[in-house]
């Protein structure tokens, strides 16, 4: 499906006639200063389990498994009781 190429200014003046395009099914590529730098189109519900599409991002880089820390943890403030004096402070 070819997509209605839109320069920026036309795009930021006819936002509604885009989603309703969108919502139509309709593809819209938002070019600046005459080069193509976003498009915007429908997104289709996807019937996909959480874990085939967690597999699928990661088969295709846009997901890692969180690795093994490297050593033990440690807290990040120095003085127990950190957060409770800055919610005092806040007050």
């Amino acid at each position: 499906m070819q997509g209605r190429r839109l320069r920026n200014y036309e795009a930021k003046a006819r936002l509604s006639e885009i989603i309703r395009k969108v919502r139509a099914g309709q593809r819209v590529i938002i070019a600046y200063r005459g080069q193509e730098v976003a498009e915007i189109r429908p997104i289709h519900p996807s019937d996909e389990s959480l874990e085939s599409r967690i597999a699928r991002l990661e088969a295709e880089g846009v997901l890692s498994r969180p690795g093994s820390p490297t050593g033990p943890l440690r807290p990040v403030v120095k003085k127990p009781g950190a957060l409770a004096r800055f919610l005092e402070s806040r007050e």
